[in-house]
């Protein structure tokens, strides 16, 4: 079992795994590669000059698998609550997490389907996006949401940043306290 799965690879989901996997909690990263942000040019992201979506995505993911995140190239297409387990059906497969983050980007018809609220999306484009609180969490005990399917703007650097919010809110509650990673540079 995982203590963490996360639906979808993009910068939000990237960035939630990278600092589940970093917090050393079993991360599962499940991602069909379908992501606009495959098809983006970042000329606006803090700290780098420019980068085409491709190379941010692949580094994204193997920053994540770095510190011990598992990828599956893969499809959800159900979820269940089963006591404490979420029980995650992929179109190869079927997993098991204590959590799941939800990080679909512009899309929300697995939310729907699997029972998560939705409401109007503010961004354009975006007609619909997760009923999130302010931690990232949904209707569903368990299950979370980042990044632009959550409402956030579809600004690669602001999922990041909003995967990464989750993220730490979701080690905090496996750890019954408040987490924080910093790394120190060393002279």
């Amino acid at each position: 079992m995982f203590d963490v799965a996360i639906i979808g690879a993009g910068p939000a989901g990237a960035s939630a795994a990278l600092f589940t996997a970093k917090a050393r909690k079993k991360t599962l990263l499940i991602d069909n590669d379908k992501g606009m942000t495959r098809r983006a040019l970042l000329l606006n992201y803090y700290g780098v000059k420019e980068i085409d979506g491709p190379d941010m995505v692949d580094i994204g993911l193997k920053q994540a698998e770095s510190f011990g995140a598992e990828l599956i190239n893969d499809t959800a297409v159900d979820l269940k609550k089963a006591g404490d387990t979420i029980q995650i059906e992929t179109e190869n497969g079927q997993y098991e997490a204590k959590h799941v983050i939800l990080a679909t980007g512009a899309t929300v018809n697995f939310a729907e389907k699997i029972g998560v609220q939705t409401k109007e999306g503010t961004e354009p484009r975006i007609k619909k996006v997760v009923d999130v609180d302010a931690a990232g969490k949904t209707n569903i005990d368990g299950v979370w949401a980042a990044g632009t399917c959550a409402g956030m703007s579809v600004h690669a650097i602001i999922t990041a940043g909003d995967g990464a919010k989750v993220a730490i809110n979701v080690i905090s509650e496996l750890n019954g306290e408040r987490y924080v990673d910093h790394d120190i540079l060393e002279k």
